[in-house]
């Protein structure tokens, strides 16, 4: 015989859910089962797909954390590995995000140099040296970006191993960012995603934000792997903190199952229009007669960056755009570049729109050197 609650304040559970939300909730920490598993058949079939049958580990509903956002999911890995003033390292050159998230939960953050030799590579001597340096006791977690967002570099497979040895050696987390996974540019073979990563304690983000280029959708998730008894424990302390917030909507849920169908064709979508953008990106450069403007590789994601002549101001060129042709942009320093001359671009807009914003910047570069 079910037992019953004197306390039971569940309304669905009382004949009283309004008809546009019928059913009975359930609250799982995790998110609904049917469309974790969902997720999990879905994301079974993507990385194996990507990466050769059969050499991608398959997907465990069990291991997924549906919430709103790949922003949350950082939220939640700060609150469970770090307390106060503990700290986490940071790509950089990268995006604003996780300094801020981290500062939101009393976190500090810890940047690692990404460099650029004709191609980006992460520092592996210099991590290394932050993890064994004065500052390493407090550093809980290494944030990869797969890719970088703007620098668009994947993590090669000989970091890849590099890092998940010290990783597991020292104790700290991987927190994998993996939303421009599926928008390969200019990409270097051996590509693989961190997401099911046995080697050290792995969380694996991503969402329908990039994947469906829905940022209104709201759905993300983390995925879960690494060492068994690492897992069970992170696990456990984590169903802590998402049974607290609880954020993934019955109604939301409900439709993950459809949206995920759609993916294929939307991530083929996006996919197409960057790649064809890049493509016109360097025929323009490469036709412009003053020939000071380059764009660094871009392995893969929605972004590139520009290269301006250096004795151009960053902030004096976005003005000058913004003054002279009613067009903004994100100077380099943005995203903690480490000189002067850089200027990001989006590779999603509409072929002509795009082929304008570039007009505009080789115009603005051309009538600012006189």
């Amino acid at each position: 015989m079910p037992l019953g609650k004197l306390n039971d304040s569940n309304p669905t559970r009382h004949g009283l859910a309004p008809a546009l939300v019928p059913g009975t909730y359930t609250a799982d920490p995790r998110g609904p089962r049917p469309a974790r598993e969902a997720l999990a058949s879905f994301l079974t079939e993507l990385h194996r797909g990507a990466e050769g049958a059969g050499t991608a580990p398959a997907a465990d509903p069990d291991r997924l954390y549906l919430l709103s956002s790949t922003s949350q999911a950082y939220s939640w890995l700060m609150k469970l590995l770090c307390d106060a003033g503990d700290a986490v390292l940071a790509p950089k050159p990268g995006y604003p995000l996780i300094e801020s998230i981290a500062r939101l939960e009393c976190v500090d953050t810890i940047e690692y140099q990404l460099r650029f030799d004709g191609s980006w590579y992460i520092d592996v001597a210099e991590l290394r040296a932050l993890l064994d340096g004065p500052q390493g006791a407090r550093i809980r977690a290494l944030v990869l970006i797969n890719p970088n967002n703007p620098t668009g570099s994947y993590v090669k497979a000989g970091e890849r191993e590099q890092l998940v040895g010290l990783c597991r050696e020292r104790g700290v987390a991987i927190i994998a960012d993996e939303v421009f996974y599926d928008y390969a540019l200019e990409p270097f073979p051996g590509n693989a995603r961190l997401a099911g990563e046995a080697g050290a304690l792995t969380f694996a983000l991503d969402g329908f934000s990039k994947m469906l280029a829905a940022p209104h959708a709201k759905v993300g998730w983390i995925q879960v792997s690494g060492p068994e008894t690492d897992v069970r424990e992170a696990m456990r302390r984590l169903d802590v903190i998402a049974d607290d917030y609880l954020p993934m909507s019955d109604i939301i849920a409900s439709r993950i199952p459809d949206l995920l169908e759609a993916a294929k064709v939307q991530t083929d979508l996006v996919r197409g229009r960057v790649q064809g953008n890049l493509r016109a990106l360097h025929r323009m450069l490469e036709s412009d007669p003053l020939g000071v403007v380059s764009v660094l590789r871009a392995e893969g994601g929605w972004n590139v960056l520009l290269r301006v002549p250096g004795v151009i101001d960053e902030n004096e060129l976005v003005l000058h755009m913004i003054d002279a042709h009613g067009v903004s942009g994100q100077p380099g320093y943005f995203f903690d570049m480490a000189s002067n001359g850089y200027l990001a671009i989006s590779l999603l807009p509409e072929p002509d729109e795009f082929a304008h914003n570039v007009r505009v910047v080789l115009d603005s570069v051309a009538e600012l050197l006189g």
